[in-house]
C-alpha cells in the first residue's frame, strides 16, 4: 500500500519510527515535513500535502503526527475527499474504518506511546470498511462536502 506520512517538527522521531515499521512491512511511503527536531514547521505546511495526496490517489491512505493530533485532523479534514480520524487507542482506529471508512490517521506525537502507535497503525490499516448500515451515513457526509464545495464557489467571501 502506498501511504503517505506527515509531521510537524513535534512529530519527527514518531514519523521516523513509523516510517520505518511501514517500510519493513513493505509499504511505499511518500513523506512530509521536516526530517530533524530542531527545525521548527508548523503542521498545516505538511498535513495539507499529504491529505491532498490521499484525495489525488497518489497515496491510499495517510498517517499524520502533530503534538496533539488534532491540528492534523482539522487540516486533513478540509480537504475534499478526506475522512481523518484523530485515534487514541486501537478500538477508536478500528471503529474510524469500520464505521466511516477513514483514510486518514491522525495521531499525537506527545501523547501516545511507541508501542501503543504502533498497534494503533497495526488496528487501522488491517481494519476492513464494513459498509452496510454506515454506507447511508458516510454517503451523507459527501452529499454535505459537495454542498460546502458548491456553496464556497458561489459565495467565496
Amino acid at each position: 500500500m502506498k501511504i503517505a506520512v506527515a509531521c510537524d517538527h513535534r512529530g519527527v522521531s514518531a514519523m521516523h519510527r513509523v516510517v520505518m515499521l511501514l517500510g519493513n512491512q513493505g509499504h511505499e511511503i511518500l513523506r512530509f515535513g521536516p526530517t530533524d527536531n530542531g527545525q521548527m514547521f508548523d503542521y498545516p505546511d505538511a498535513g495539507y500535502p499529504a491529505s491532498r495526496a490521499v484525495s489525488e490517489g497518489k497515496a491510499e491512505r495517510a498517517i499524520l503526527f502533530c503534538g496533539s493530533g488534532v491540528g492534523m485532523s482539522i487540516v486533513a479534514n478540509k480537504v475534499r475527499g478526506v475522512r481523518a480520524a484523530l485515534c487514541h487507542d486501537e478500538l477508536t482506529a478500528e471503529i474510524s474504518r469500520r464505521h466511516n471508512n477513514a483514510n486518514v490517521l491522525c495521531l499525537s506525537a506527545d501523547l501516545l506511546g511507541e508501542s501503543l502507535i504502533e498497534r494503533i497503525i497495526t488496528a487501522w490499516l488491517g481494519t476492513p470498511y464494513d459498509a452496510g448500515r454506515h454506507e447511508r451515513r458516510n454517503a451523507k457526509i459527501a452529499e454535505y462536502e459537495e454542498l460546502e464545495a458548491k456553496n464556497n464557489a458561489h459565495n467565496p467571501n
